[in-house]
């Protein structure tokens, strides 16, 4: 376990993060560099290496850190990609190095700038834990439970445990999907935040396997969920030598937890490339199911009012589709913003960083929501601008097939390089256009690996 004897000076106050996953982690990260006592208080055990834990009941599945994440993490914590690929973690070009499939159509790969990091969520998270734990004013408490918030003349003052009450200036809400700060609001008489969901209904099931690294290449496989076939894959190489292999199916089609099931289940999917690999790889584990709840939005930027002190990162203000990868990096993102809030000063802090991470948290959620949208089963509304998008990316998906500038923008998009906006932009409208016909390419890899931008 951590230790829990570090500095308690107060002299810049105490912020006290709840919930010790990735973004509680970070947001420690940050509160550290404000504040004297930074104290991160998780219900479950904390491991000192990586290892699977109940607080995370979907570690087991593939986990996406986009290019913008990592760039993130590498500011906050220096070192970070470097030390990862030393523990065992798989770099590649997301572009040349990833076979993609959206609406079932294959993007030409091509050499590009950005780098996707594969790894698996357990050494990830240690290895966070492991860096915010050196942090001098730091302290991570597992096994401790908190009840609720305590709350005076509208400031937050700290929390309560079932052991003692631990006064605080600032505290995060870090508790995930789990959700508990619009209870501990509503004790006080603050009303919860109004929320956005979206039941896509889908279920993972995952299936480690033994990687050579000579007999592939790529580093990772996606395949993205369309109506025309609602199945998918987040495929990644992993440290160890493994292939960490997720697929996804919506409400009862689902893949089978038997190996040939799986491996079947597997062939329905876009793209032959899984199947090949599955057909030799040899499996490490049985199959594990995990069950995604509904993407939800918690709009704290509405709430007329808030206990001042009071700030929410990571599922605990927006759990996404996680077929779409994009927790994490947000999860940083607010870190990010969290950290420039704190360089003005804590006065207004909760009315500021709501307000800021709102924007952040809009790109993200509108590409989760319209992408759901497009499945009958999902309820919600269609209206024009989501069908247009939609649309529209299903032409981009086309163009794709044979046009690397196209795919490279897309891939942008998606890992937050670039403004959504500029997927609109005249050049890449008129290459869209130019490319609304366009057919595979055939593809080597020393023909993937040359082609020019």
């Amino acid at each position: 376990m951590y230790p829990s004897s570090r500095s308690t000076d107060s002299a810049a106050g105490r912020a006290i993060v709840v919930g010790g996953s990735v973004a509680g982690l970070l947001a420690a990260r940050v509160l550290a560099d404000a504040f004297g006592h930074v104290v991160v208080l998780d219900r479950d055990e904390m491991p000192l290496s990586a290892a699977h834990r109940k607080g995370v009941p979907q570690s087991r599945h593939a986990h996406g850190l986009l290019d913008k994440g990592r760039a993130i993490l590498d500011e906050l914590l220096p070192g970070f990609t470097a030390d990862l690929v030393a523990r065992g973690a798989v770099t590649a070009d997301t572009h040349a190095d990833v076979v993609w499939y959206n609406d079932g159509r294959r993007m030409l790969r091509a050499p590009s700038d950005m780098t996707a990091l594969c790894v698996s969520r357990p050494t990830l998270e240690a290895y966070l834990r492991s860096r915010v734990a050196t942090l001098p004013n730091v302290e991570i408490r597992a096994g401790v439970a908190v009840d609720g918030l305590t709350i005076a003349d509208g400031r937050v003052t700290g929390v309560r445990t079932e052991a003692e009450t631990l006064t605080a200036d600032v505290v995060v809400d870090a508790t995930g999907r789990s959700n508990r700060g619009p209870a501990w609001l509503t004790e006080h008489g603050y009303a919860a935040p109004p929320e956005d969901t979206v039941k896509a209904g889908l279920v993972y099931v995952t299936r480690e396997y033994r990687r050579d690294p000579s007999a592939q290449d790529y580093a990772a496989i996606v395949v993205g969920h369309h109506p025309a076939n609602p199945t998918s894959t987040g495929t990644l190489a992993a440290e160890g030598d493994r292939w960490i292999v997720t697929l996804m199916g919506v409400n009862d089609d689902i893949p089978p937890l038997d190996g040939p099931g799986f491996e079947a289940y597997a062939a329905r999917l876009d793209g032959p490339e899984l199947s090949r690999l599955l057909a030799t790889a040899e499996p490490l584990t049985e199959p594990a199911k995990f069950r995604i709840g509904p993407s939800a939005r918690r709009r704290y930027e509405r709430c007329d009012r808030l206990p001042e002190g009071y700030l929410a990162i990571g599922d605990s203000l927006c759990c996404f589709n996680p077929a779409y990868g994009q927790g994490m990096t947000t999860a940083a993102m607010a870190a990010q913003w969290l950290g420039r809030c704190l360089r003005s000063g804590t006065d207004g802090l909760t009315k500021r960083y709501f307000a800021g991470v709102t924007a952040i948290v809009d790109t993200p959620w509108d590409i989760t929501v319209s992408g759901d949208l497009r499945f009958p089963h999902v309820p919600g509304e269609r209206t024009g601008r989501v069908k247009l998008l939609n649309a529209y990316l299903s032409k981009v998906h086309v163009a794709a097939q044979a046009d690397s500038f196209v795919g490279r923008t897309f891939l942008k998009a998606v890992n937050f390089l670039i403004s959504p906006q500029q997927l609109m932009s005249p050049r890449m409208l008129w290459r869209v256009w130019r490319g609304r016909k366009a057919q595979p390419v055939a593809q080597t890899p020393a023909r993937e690996r040359s082609l020019a931008a």
